[in-house]
């Protein structure tokens, strides 16, 4: 069966590494911070200005000043730390995260990535959104693979505007995983969630890519 919300983010939280700095985007990528592997220091960074972000606070820990990016209130560790927003973007615009996870409304198979907007919608703001897919050394898309009317999210080219070009080095979705080794290889369908199926996953793709389960 697919994965659910939780499981993706514990898959893409397999991908952190022991002293990684590491952004999470809006949506589905915050409940990473709840899945750290054991053993492994991981450092979060939130666009807003906090170094060192723990996990959702429960119900009766909440601090209402304590917020992420995405006005999610989270909690705080022993080591964390706070600063302006235009400290925060130059970590990001520095090249000094090693990782961020962000959300999608469409992937494209050359690796574009379009998250920020859908024409004719109202948005509050682009965020961090650009910053991130430029400055940060590994990007993880988590996503549902088709939309809520069923039309594939993970397809040959981006129809909406556009957040970059060429970035994306891993997809996770409901269904299964997608990697490439660099930027000028194609994306390999590298795990399966439970019980799906490569066919279904063909059926529900446009985008191209290998397989290699």
């Amino acid at each position: 069966m697919p994965w659910d919300r939780n499981q993706m983010a514990a898959r893409a939280a397999q991908e952190l590494e022991d002293g990684y700095f590491v952004n999470l985007g809006i949506g589905i990528p915050t409940l990473v911070a709840n899945y750290i592997p054991e053993g492994k220091t991981v450092t979060l960074q939130s666009e807003n200005g906090m170094l060192g972000i723990g996990p959702f606070p429960y119900p009766d820990q909440v601090d209402a000043d304590l917020i992420n990016a995405g006005k999610q209130t989270i909690s705080e560790l022993p080591s964390s730390s706070y600063f302006d927003s235009a400290q925060s973007f130059a970590m990001i615009r520095g090249g000094h995260i090693d990782l961020t996870v962000l959300g999608a409304m469409e992937v494209a198979e050359n690796g574009d990535i379009a998250n920020w907007m859908i024409p004719g919608k109202m948005i509050k703001g682009m965020g961090g959104a650009m910053d991130l897919v430029a400055g940060v050394k590994k990007i993880i898309v988590v996503m549902e693979h088709v939309s809520k009317n069923g039309d594939p999210k993970f397809k040959p080219a981006c129809e909406l505007p556009l957040t970059g070009q060429n970035v994306v080095d891993m997809i996770i979705t409901d269904l299964g995983v997608f990697h490439r080794k660099d930027h000028d290889s194609p994306f390999r369908l590298i795990e399966l969630a439970p019980d799906v199926t490569v066919e279904e996953i063909a059926a529900k793709t446009t985008a191209s890519y290998e397989v290699a389960v």
